[in-house]
């Protein structure tokens, strides 16, 4: 059984910075691509940024240049630092996990708030 157990995410002023943590496990987590999602209210789930296997990473055109996904495969973890937060940043924020066979995990979502 695949979990995810996200930390990280909390209130913080604008032009500040948080690093979101996901920590996998049930599943060979190298082998699969990582992700963060982010939903605010009222508006749909939106792709963050994704790192795969061989890490290579796409991101949201409004995060790029202030967000960085990267993976620790020794941990099975993922990070997201959010550097120069804005107030539309706040979300509540979605660790994924896409397995090679196509089956997607969530984690449970975890609320950042920005403050203007």
């Amino acid at each position: 059984q695949v979990q995810l157990v996200e930390s990280g995410g909390g209130l913080v002023q604008a032009g500040g910075s948080l690093r979101l943590s996901c920590a996998a496990s049930g599943s060979t987590f190298s082998i699969n691509v990582m992700g963060w999602y982010r939903q605010a209210p009222g508006k749909q789930r939106e792709l963050v940024a994704i790192i795969t296997s061989g890490g290579s990473t796409n991101y949201a055109d409004s995060v790029k240049g202030r967000f960085i996904i990267s993976r620790d495969n020794a941990k099975n973890t993922v990070y997201l630092q959010m550097n120069s937060l804005k107030p539309e940043d706040a979300a509540v924020y979605y660790c994924n996990l896409l397995t090679p066979w196509g089956v997607n995990y969530w984690g449970q979502g975890m609320q950042v708030t920005v403050s203007s």
